[in-house]
C-alpha cells in the first residue's frame, strides 16, 4: 500500500512539475510579465529588469526536479528542493489569495488561467504529497544507479529545458494561448452577444446621522427597503460608489482601445481594416531593439510603396515621447497608442509584428524572426 501511495505520488508531483515548467517556459516572457506583479507586490521592483531570466530559472529548475524525480535520482536533494519550491509558491498563492494583489498566479500560464484560492488548493495538495515523499525519500528507487547514465540523463533534461526556454524567448510562443494568436478574428473577440449577461453592480451610500453622529455604509436596496431615506436626521455624505457583486460576460479582448495623440479612437478602423495592414507592437519604445525597429521600418515602407499596405506603431508611451522616438529612428509608420497591457498580449516582442486583414491575424512574428520583403511579397502581397 505504501508503495504503491509512494508511486504514485511520485508520478503526479513529478509530472505536474515537468508539466507546470514547460507551460510557462513555453511563454517565458510572460511570465516574466507576472513575475514583475509578485515584484512590486513585495516591493522588490529592483528585479523587474531581470524578471523575463529568473522566469526561464524557474521554469528550468520545476522541469529538471519533475524529471530527476521520475527518475528517481538524488532523492534527498531533489525532494528537499521540491520541499523548498513548493512552501514558497504555497506562501506565493496564499498572500495572493488572501490580499487579493495579483488575480492569477500564472502556475500554467495562460493555458490553464487559476483563481488565487484555486492555486492555493492546488499547491495544498501538492504541499501533502511532497511533505509525504521527503519523509519517505529513501524507500524511492532510481531507474538506474550508473553514475554515467545518471549524468547523461540530468545534462539532456537540463540542455533541454534551457534550449526551449531560449527559442520561445527569443521567437514567440509555440502554443499560443492568447486571445491575438494567429487566426484570431478581432472584432469578434471584442462584441458582447445579444442577450449575455451584464456586469451586476452595487451601488453603496454613505450615512452620517446628523443628530447623533452615527454613521452607516447601506446599499441602494437597503436604503430604499428599511425606508431610511424618510428620516430627515440621516443624510447621504459624499459621492455614493459602485460596487461590482457579480461579474457579467466577459470578452476575450477587452481592454483594447488605440486611439490618436490626441485620443481619438482608431481601434475600429484599424482592426478592421479589409486589406491587408502591419502592425508593429513596441509597447515600450524605452527598451525596444532599435536594430529591429529599423529593419521593420524599412519592410513597412516597400510594403506601402509596392502594394499600398497600411503600417501602423502601437505603444505604450507618451506621445511626446514616441514623437521624439519617431523622428530619431525616421518612422515611416502612424503611431497610435494603447494600454500596454494589451500591447504585451498581441506579440510577445519588443517590438513585434503582426498582420492583419479584415479583422483576423493572419501571421505574427518577433522580431527575431520577422520575413523579408520577398518573403511576405510572395506568400501574401503579391496574391
Amino acid at each position: 500500500m505504501k508503495k504503491t501511495a509512494l508511486n504514485f505520488a511520485r508520478i503526479f508531483v513529478g509530472v505536474l512539475f515537468i508539466f507546470s515548467g514547460l507551460i510557462k517556459a513555453n511563454d517565458p516572457l510572460g511570465f516574466g510579465y507576472k513575475l514583475q506583479e509578485y515584484f512590486e507586490v513585495f516591493h522588490i521592483p529592483f528585479l523587474a529588469d531581470i524578471a523575463t531570466g529568473i522566469a526561464i530559472l524557474l521554469c528550468v529548475f520545476e522541469i529538471v526536479l519533475g524529471a530527476l524525480l521520475l527518475f528517481g535520482f538524488w532523492r534527498k536533494q531533489v525532494t528537499t528542493g521540491l520541499l523548498v519550491v513548493i512552501i514558497f509558491f504555497t506562501f506565493l498563492t496564499f498572500v495572493s489569495a488572501a490580499f487579493k494583489v495579483v488575480t492569477s498566479c500564472g502556475c500554467f500560464g495562460d493555458a490553464i488561467p487559476l483563481t488565487p484560492w484555486q492555486s492555493f488548493s492546488k499547491d495544498l495538495i501538492l504541499l501533502a504529497l511532497i511533505v509525504f515523499l521527503f519523509k519517505n525519500k529513501d524507500s524511492i528507487k532510481p531507474i538506474t544507479n550508473h553514475p554515467g547514465w545518471q549524468s547523461g540523463l540530468f545534462s539532456a533534461v537540463l540542455a533541454f529545458s534551457l534550449l526551449f526556454s531560449q527559442f520561445t524567448y527569443s521567437r514567440l510562443p509555440i502554443l499560443d494561448f492568447l486571445p491575438y494568436k494567429v487566426g484570431a478574428n478581432l472584432p469578434e473577440l471584442m462584441k458582447i452577444p445579444a442577450g449575455a449577461i451584464p456586469d451586476e453592480y452595487q451601488i453603496m451610500y454613505n450615512l452620517t446621522n446628523k443628530a447623533t453622529g452615527e454613521k452607516k455604509v447601506m446599499s441602494d436596496k437597503d436604503y430604499l427597503k428599511t425606508e431610511i431615506w424618510k428620516d430627515e436626521n440621516w443624510e447621504i455624505v459624499g459621492t455614493p460608489e459602485s460596487k461590482l457583486i457579480k461579474a457579467g460576460y466577459q470578452p476575450k479582448i477587452k481592454d483594447l482601445m488605440i486611439s490618436d495623440a490626441s485620443g481619438t479612437d482608431y481601434t475600429k478602423e484599424l482592426i478592421e481594416n479589409p486589406y491587408y495592414n502591419l502592425i508593429i507592437v513596441a509597447y515600450n519604445l524605452n527598451d525596444t531593439d532599435e536594430d529591429a525597429i529599423a529593419k521593420i521600418n524599412a519592410l513597412a515602407l516597400n510594403a506601402t510603396e509596392q502594394f499600398n499596405i497600411r503600417s501602423v506603431l502601437l505603444t505604450s508611451n507618451s506621445a511626446q515621447d514616441a514623437d521624439a522616438f519617431s523622428k530619431k529612428m525616421k518612422l515611416f509608420t502612424e503611431i497610435f497608442y494603447a494600454d500596454a497591457v494589451p500591447l504585451k498580449s498581441m506579440v510577445r516582442a519588443n517590438p513585434g509584428v503582426m498582420l492583419l486583414k479584415n479583422g483576423v491575424v493572419i501571421d505574427k512574428w518577433h522580431y527575431n524572426a520577422v520575413p523579408s520583403f520577398g518573403e511576405l511579397s510572395k506568400k501574401y502581397f503579391a496574391k
